[in-house]
């Protein structure tokens, strides 16, 4: 067996770097020898014998991750042209995204380089650390199967994907929901989680609570697609109930709207009491 000696992240296979880039892709290989393999770049493989290096698992990994971005876009973007979607896959996919994933997986410490590649930075370099990130999720796929690398990609990308197809976090529902719930109750939304699946093939859950009230509920692959997706059917379901509170001629009243004396209702209920004869405005959610 070749020594392992001069690999960086090969010097202790079941702890330390190997161990800590497990944990932040939410992913424990079953045949570590995979691990193994998609972390060993050709350079470590030229000065330790004649040994197969993760060029083959970086080819796997690159169609798998290719297909479940296009998947995922596909299914959560129908209204874009495919043009757009191409356009959105490239810059999902490309050498610089998959570098910056790597960097936040901690995937450099990991990786098994030579000698030459280690003195000169190769830990940091965008193509090495986009092609290993490859090879791991071509490890991934040979390892746990489809489902697998399905959830260890679209956790990788969640982020990345929400800012290519939505614009950024500003336009999205969580964000709408948390500006809208600010006005109008004065608190942050609540989300409660739950998950369903085997570690490799979770689906996700979401509610989303304001004022003790469950506005909305979602589901989805990640977490923050299921808090998405019920964070939108709150939004909708609160501009579709009107606010409750009154105005002083008994007409109901919506947030940031004014009074018949010129001030502005912010009041999601009414505090001060009521004349005889009057109905109290009710909270109508």
């Amino acid at each position: 067996m070749p020594s392992t000696t001069s690999s960086h992240g090969s010097e202790d296979a079941h702890g330390g770097p190997r161990d800590d880039l497990c944990r932040r892709l939410a992913y424990r290989f079953s045949d570590e020898s995979l691990l193994d393999l998609a972390l060993r770049h050709r350079s470590w493989c030229s000065e330790n014998g004649a040994v197969p290096s993760n060029e083959r698992l970086e080819f796997l990994g690159d169609a798998i991750l290719g297909l479940v971005v296009t998947d995922h876009l596909y299914r959560s973007a129908p209204d874009l042209s495919e043009g757009v979607l191409a356009r959105h896959r490239s810059e999902l996919v490309s050498a610089a995204a998959l570098a910056e994933v790597a960097r936040s997986v901690r995937l450099g410490a990991a990786l098994s380089l030579g000698k030459g590649e280690e003195a000169t930075g190769g830990r940091d370099k965008t193509s090495i650390l986009a092609d290993g990130m490859e090879a791991v999720l071509g490890g991934v796929y040979l390892d746990g199967g489809m489902g697998a690398a399905t959830s260890v990609v679209l956790q990788m990308l969640d982020d990345r994907i929400d800012h290519v197809v939505h614009g950024g976090l500003a336009s999205d529902h969580k964000s709408k929901l948390q500006e809208y719930a600010a006005r109008r109750f004065g608190e942050l939304p609540r989300y409660v989680l739950s998950e369903t699946g085997p570690e490799h093939d979770k689906r996700f859950s979401a509610s989303v609570e304001l004022d003790g009230i469950a506005w909305g509920e979602g589901e989805g692959r990640t977490k923050k697609e299921a808090e998405q997706s019920a964070a939108s059917t709150a939004v909708v379901r609160l501009h579709a109930e009107p606010d409750g509170t009154e105005n002083t001629d008994g007409t109901e009243n919506t947030d940031g709207t004014e009074n018949t004396d010129g001030t502005e209702n912010t009041a999601r209920r009414v505090t001060t009491p009521e004349p005889a004869g009057r109905t109290r405005g009710g909270n109508h959610a």
